[in-house]
């Protein structure tokens, strides 16, 4: 499941119970369908990105990047606490 800032569900996607998240991220995030709010067109992507650690892969950072969203991702093998959670 991928949120907006405020928790509101924008797509879910159901996979098997032993796949890893990871791999549903890019799946997850074209299933963003138009947000509609500011006048203009409506939004496909968000500016950021924020999720946990099992998603800290590289590769999966720089296809975020690509696409023009910023991720914030929290590092393995950090200590908790570091302050990503107040932001979600």
């Amino acid at each position: 499941m991928i949120t907006d800032g405020h928790g509101t569900p924008l797509a879910v996607l159901l996979t098997g119970g032993n796949r890893n998240d990871v791999i549903q991220l890019l799946p997850l995030l074209d299933a963003i369908p138009p947000v509609r709010g500011r006048i203009g067109r409506p939004r496909r992507e968000p500016d950021s990105l924020f999720a946990d650690r099992g998603y800290d892969h590289d590769v999966y950072r720089d296809q975020v990047r690509a696409r023009g969203i910023v991720p914030a991702i929290s590092g393995r093998g950090t200590r908790h606490g570091t302050g990503l959670g107040t932001y979600r």
